[in-house]
């Protein structure tokens, strides 16, 4: 499951790419964001306590009962990985240039690789937590696209969860401007793969890739940053479907293959899509295969060539610019950059 650490580190890596400086590290950002949690609780419980009434006679039992209450879990990932919170964490060094894979371009109806972008590329979505709007990417084969998925179909246990940053997954970022009171967000960017991914490197090339080369959009500028938020979505349990609606709206993301011409072509929208646009299964499949570049008439979805589904499940986590920044305000009180 993504964390509010991930989201983060993705505004550590943007900010850094775009100031010119080397980024914290995903266990560092991890560590410290589990340290700022406890210091946030602990200041709350305070404050709850020196607002009771004053009483001369014995005092009552002032203990809240959720002063010691176990932290989330999106917080025992992250805290459960630090044996020992007092020592500072070793020093960053600046993130290495890599080598970002070739970014699907979104209308062409040519294969491309794993790496997609997965956002409907002419909707403006307001979502309360991940805004998320999806659009299409290719394949280049269907014998790739389907055997690809059953060495990464597997749920880590629970156990493994603990660490994520140790596991791979594929994931998709998605960068959205927040406008003014309304908190109205507008997909600025949605990037992502299906090739699981080692968190830090992955997350750092496709916010990178999401920020500066989803091709519907001008690569993000410095004075965006304080309009942005993130939103982090991991991916997992890829299932083949018996047939293209064979899947579940609001649980089920879905990748569809399928000739046409000569060609073959793939789209994918993760799971939250079809709920925000108010769309049927079959509005799903038939808006994948145009995104993907198919444009025959609605009826006649149905009778193109080898139609394949495969459909997965994915939970987002988001985090804006507002929560960014305090806690990076923390972070540099602390000395650590």
């Amino acid at each position: 499951m993504a964390t509010v650490a991930h989201c983060l580190y993705c505004f550590e890596v943007l900010s850094a790419s775009l100031e010119k400086r080397g980024h914290l590290s995903l266990p560092q950002v991890e560590k410290l964001w589990a340290q700022y949690q406890k210091l946030d609780d602990a200041s709350t419980t305070v404050t709850s306590k020196q607002q009771l009434p004053h009483d001369d006679t014995d005092p009552p039992d002032c203990h809240r009962e959720d002063a010691d209450d176990p932290l989330s879990d999106d917080e025992l990932d992250e805290a459960s990985s630090n044996d020992d919170d007092e020592p500072r964490p070793e020093q960053p060094t600046p993130s290495s240039t890599l080598r970002l894979p070739s970014i699907s371009r979104l209308q062409a109806p040519s294969p491309a690789s794993a790496s997609t972008s997965s956002t409907p590329s002419t909707l403006s979505t307001s979502s309360s937590r991940q805004g998320l709007s999806e659009a299409s990417s290719k394949t280049s084969s269907s014998s790739s696209f389907f055997s690809s998925f059953g060495r990464r179909s597997q749920q880590p246990s629970p156990a493994a969860a603990v660490n994520l940053q140790e596991e791979k997954y594929p994931l998709f970022v998605t960068w959205n401007t927040v406008s003014g009171r309304s908190s109205h967000r507008t997909l600025r960017g949605c990037i992502g793969t299906f090739d699981a991914q080692d968190l830090s490197s992955g997350l750092e090339n496709y916010t990178l890739t999401a920020a500066f080369d989803d091709t519907r959009f001008p690569p993000i500028r410095l004075p965006e940053l304080s309009t942005l938020s993130t939103t982090v979505t991991l991916l997992h349990t890829f299932t083949p479907c018996a047939h293209p609606l064979d899947w579940e709206i609001g649980t089920h993301g879905l990748r569809i293959s399928f000739s046409s011409h000569g060609h073959r072509y793939g789209a994918t929208y993760l799971p939250d899509v079809a709920v925000e646009q108010g769309w049927t299964k079959e509005e799903t499949v038939v808006s994948l295969m145009r995104k993907a570049g198919w444009v025959g008439r609605h009826k006649d979805w149905r009778g193109v060539g080898d139609l394949r589904a495969v459909r997965y499940q994915g939970k987002g986590e988001s985090v804006g610019w507002d929560v960014w920044r305090e806690w990076r305000g923390w972070v540099e009180e602390m000395g650590e950059r």
